[in-house]
């Protein structure tokens, strides 16, 4: 058996995109008996510095997180900026949009993602780190997001 591309096997995050993250969030919040989360936006342009599909983009996104036993699920709403959420959205509908896993070393993962043909869809930055999407759903059916945290 080989070792992880990305040298790790844990799940972090389930991201989930949805229409109105006010009354998804109630849902979930309500089907698994716990507190409604808030939601917060991305970070400004200017410190998301996002780039989707290798250019700048002024996309933002309403983010809502559910910390659960073993990992995070993430409820997403985009705003109407170009970005991977916008499009998977309007492409697929509401559902899921990618799993995460959390790395060391974003620009060795990020050249590792791509040799093995899972093109870098979007990147960015937010407080305390920066993640990154890809296009792996030829090969495994949802996208992948890497997110690397400073120390």
């Amino acid at each position: 058996m080989s070792q992880s591309a990305i040298g790790t096997k844990m799940i972090t995050q389930i991201g989930i995109l949805v229409h109105d993250i006010e009354a998804v969030s109630e849902a979930y919040a309500n089907f698994f008996g716990v507190e409604k989360p808030g939601w917060n936006w991305t970070d400004t342009p200017d410190k998301a510095q996002t780039e989707f599909q290798g250019e700048p983009s002024q996309a933002r996104a309403k983010l809502a997180f559910f910390d659960m036993d073993s990992l995070q699920l993430e409820l997403i709403e985009p705003d109407l900026h170009p970005s991977t959420w916008r499009n998977h959205l309007e492409e697929h509908g509401e559902g899921p949009h990618h799993i995460a896993f959390v790395v060391e070393g974003m620009k060795e993962k990020i050249a590792i993602m791509e040799s093995k043909g899972m093109k870098l869809q979007q990147k960015g930055e937010y407080t305390g780190g920066r993640y990154a999407y890809f296009d792996s759903i030829p090969q495994l059916k949802v996208l992948i997001e890497l997110l690397e945290n400073d120390k």
